[in-house]
């Protein structure tokens, strides 16, 4: 199982430190999980201070397409990388619909950080209209693919797939774990061989009271948790949670 937090643009110094200190002094370890923080840039390096030396990675929201140069106010994956990060958020919808970063930008960005060797985690999903137009594994190969023919099937696998149905993302409405297992298994197939060992977590209003539901699942391999996540207690028991799926 993997559990990870993404902040998104939420926080301060003081709140971070409020949340690392209660987290740290109550978490004792996890069973079977992994577990994953994703604050805004500015604040990744308290994070990474503070939890150095333990099992808990740090990770970023976004990389830039390139290296290095005249990009003004982005951040390139070695820069994530020396920050002590061990993971990055790759395509997250807020990315593709707010930056209009289409499926060849996110390819490029895995590529990127899986070079880095910063784990990506790929986030997929569809709209409430996909949905219903009955697309949805049309939307998602499109975008699994984008990045599988740049990269290959080696590189893809190797990664994290976040599946979170847009539709869902901060309305307060999951998918049911029926629905997000049959997008899961579906993603799973489309990975091909390889992907029978590649982590598939769920996202999208996923907090304390549905998490133990999506975890039983037998395809759905942890969730990419949002405004739970901001919650040091809330984030505890999902974790928990996952840990007795």
């Amino acid at each position: 199982m993997l559990i990870v937090g993404n902040w998104k643009m939420n926080g301060s110094i003081a709140m971070a430190s409020d949340f690392l200190g209660w987290f740290t002094g109550h978490w004792h370890g996890s069973r079977g999980v992994d577990i994953g923080l994703c604050p805004p840039l500015v604040y990744i390096s308290q994070f990474e201070q503070t939890l150095r030396g333990s099992t808990i990675k740090v990770g970023g929201q976004n990389i830039a397409t390139e290296l290095e140069g005249p990009f003004t106010g982005e951040v390139s994956s070695r820069m994530l990388k020396d920050l002590g990060c061990q993971m990055v958020l790759i395509g997250h919808s807020e990315r593709r619909v707010n930056f209009r970063e289409n499926n060849d930008i996110v390819a490029e960005k895995y590529r990127r950080a899986y070079a880095a060797d910063l784990t990506p985690i790929l986030c997929v999903g569809e709209t409430s209209d996909h949905r219903n137009a009955g697309s949805t594994l049309d939307v998602i190969s499109e975008q699994i693919y984008a990045v599988k023919n740049l990269v290959g099937e080696h590189a893809l696998c190797a990664g994290v797939i976040a599946y979170e149905p847009v539709w869902a993302i901060g309305s307060g409405v999951a998918a049911s774990p029926k629905q997000a297992q049959e997008v899961h298994l579906s993603i799973r197939d489309l990975l091909g061989p390889r992907g029978k060992h590649t982590q598939i977590i769920y996202g999208g209003s996923l907090n304390r009271d549905n998490a133990k539901a999506l975890f039983t699942e037998q395809d759905i391999d942890g969730g990419l948790v949002g405004g739970a996540s901001l919650h040091a207690e809330h984030f505890l028991e999902i974790i928990r949670q996952a840990e007795f799926a």
